[in-house]
């Protein structure tokens, strides 16, 4: 089955509304898989609020399955890391992971789990409850720092590989320059564009099953698609890895 991502805050908070508007019925076809993390300040201008405060994110989780007209397969803590400082960031977490179990079995959502951008505070201080999906930065614009740190979280978790997705392949934009430039013809036997090749890859860093990606292109989502096909060579993979280890170091 299809999925579709998205998230409590996009579309400047519409995009639960906005989609099943456009999907009607069809959304059923789908899985779907929300964020709730971000929430709307004094200024409708300014950028969205982060916060893990337990009854905002309970009222988040209830709105998304309101405006979608059907219950998330998955609803992820959005980027906790971004509200892990000050004093007690550890309780914060906790408190925050036990809202999103609670929405779970009070049927708000089928499973929850955490998408972070920057794994390295969790692992520090992982919480007593734990997420049954993640949702994970994935591909070669990954720092080996963050790559490992997401390769700890999957441990730590106890996740099957069909719990861990990948997101944002591309580190923002397949369009720019340097997907065209570099040269990643040693990942695969086979012929196709650098960013086939690099979506593909994103798939083995970390090791993950799905990986998010936006476009307004159906050419560009038709091309990835058909790049899960690619084969990989895995000692390309194993190389890469040394090399982005000893860059960092």
């Amino acid at each position: 089955m299809v999925g579709i991502d998205t998230a409590f805050n996009y579309q400047r908070f519409n995009s639960h509304r906005h989609l099943a508007h456009v999907a009607g019925d069809l959304l059923d076809d789908f899985t779907i898989s929300t964020k709730v993390g971000f929430f709307p300040g004094s200024d409708p201008a300014a950028c969205a609020l982060h916060s893990l405060d337990p009854r905002r994110l309970r009222e988040a989780v209830e709105q998304s399955a309101e405006s979608l007209g059907r219950v998330p397969d998955v609803v992820f803590l959005h980027s906790p890391e971004r509200s892990l400082t000050g004093r007690a960031p550890e309780e914060a977490l906790d408190a925050a992971c036990i809202t999103l179990a609670d929405a779970q079995r009070a049927g708000l959502c089928r499973a929850w789990g955490i998408a972070t951008w920057d794994p390295r505070s969790l692992i520090t201080a992982p919480p007593p409850t734990l997420p049954s999906v993640l949702l994970l930065r994935s591909g070669l614009s990954v720092a080996h720092p963050i790559l490992t740190a997401c390769e700890r979280l999957i441990e730590l978790c106890d996740l099957p590989a069909t719990n861990v997705w990948g997101m944002s392949p591309f580190g923002g934009d397949a369009r720019e320059a340097a997907w065209q430039e570099v040269d990643l013809t040693d990942f695969t036997p086979a012929s196709a564009p650098n960013t086939d090749i690099a979506f593909r890859v994103a798939y083995d860093l970390p090791p993950v099953t799905r990986v998010a990606v936006g476009t307004t292109n159906r050419d560009h989502l038709r091309s990835l698609v058909a790049a899960t096909n690619l084969p990989i060579i895995p000692e390309a993979v194993t190389t890469y890895r040394g090399l982005t280890r000893e860059h960092d170091r």
